[in-house]
């Protein structure tokens, strides 16, 4: 192969794999979503307890509010951008990085340590069952938002999102969840009750977001579209009971959501159950047939 055809094939290969640069952003939304990305990287912080405090609050609950700010920041990023009629490819997969950071290492690092803590504080050292478990369900959950995210990414790509509905638990529901169990937990220090199903609940709600569940979408189906008065009536109700009884009324919110799809889907599958029962069932079995004179 002469010199001159080598670089012939090697122009054509470099063409092929060439990766257009990102050349422009809309940088309002993108600043929006990074606050998200650094909310979650400062409630791992927090949690880990290497940053000053100089009030009451402690590092735990100081991190799982950031948690929420984080949650803020990432549904005004998406509303944004639609109002700029600027989304963008690059705004999307930014949006799932900083999820993972935020809904996904922050929650479950959160987690981790408030358990590992008590459970350090009660004798037990990092060789026992229960702080490996901690540490397991910690993982899987992790996995389970990245797997959820990149899930999500490429389904957006390959055809268009329900607007309306999210294909299994989304990954700040289930932080919500997690955190605001955490949050009720350094309210009432008593309620050792907490940390003993904190884990199961973390493994829970990370099986919840690789489902095939359908939740709704919150802003698009809650704050969407024209509602009667008395639906602004309930939202000041709901946001007066989470600014006077933050933690009860989050645990409530959060735990019902990712409960409400689960039970629904539970109970339509048995539902279907009852009224298309299975053919198979009334197939007689090989004894019967046996048994049966021949005609």
């Amino acid at each position: 192969m002469s010199k001159t055809q080598f670089r012939h094939k090697k122009d054509r290969f470099l063409k092929r794999v060439k990766i257009r640069p990102v050349n422009t952003i809309t940088v309002f939304p993108s600043l929006v979503t990074i606050i998200n990305g650094i909310c979650g990287f400062s409630a791992i912080v927090f949690a880990a307890g290497d940053a000053p405090i100089h009030h009451q609050t402690g590092h735990i609950a100081i991190a799982a509010y950031l948690v929420f700010v984080a949650m803020i920041a990432d549904m005004l990023d998406g509303r944004l951008a639609r109002m700029s009629q600027s989304t963008s490819t690059f705004g999307g997969q930014l949006d799932s990085l900083c999820d993972v950071i935020s809904f996904g290492v922050a929650p479950a690092f959160i987690m981790l340590q408030l358990v590992t803590v008590n459970l350090t504080r009660a004798g037990l050292s990092s060789e026992d069952f229960l702080i490996r478990f901690v540490w397991l369900c910690a993982l899987a959950y992790t996995s389970c938002v990245v797997i959820r995210l990149a899930r999500f990414n490429v389904e957006n790509i390959e055809s268009k999102p329900n607007p309306q509905a999210f294909i299994g638990l989304p990954s700040p529901a289930a932080a919500g969840v997690v955190c605001s169990l955490v949050l009720l937990h350094q309210e009432t220090l008593s309620l050792t009750v907490i940390l003993i199903t904190l884990p199961f609940v973390t493994l829970g709600v990370g099986l919840l977001m690789i489902s095939r569940i359908t939740y709704p979408h919150i802003p698009n189906h809650y704050l969407g579209g024209k509602k009667p008065f008395s639906y602004l009536i309930k939202l000041l109700l709901a946001l007066y009971a989470i600014v006077v009884y933050t933690q009860i009324t989050l645990v409530i919110i959060f735990c019902g959501f990712a409960l409400s799809s689960l039970v629904r889907a539970a109970y339509f599958k048995l539902k279907q159950k009852e009224t298309h029962p299975d053919v198979l069932d009334n197939v007689p079995s090989p004894e019967e047939l046996v048994e049966q004179p021949p005609l």
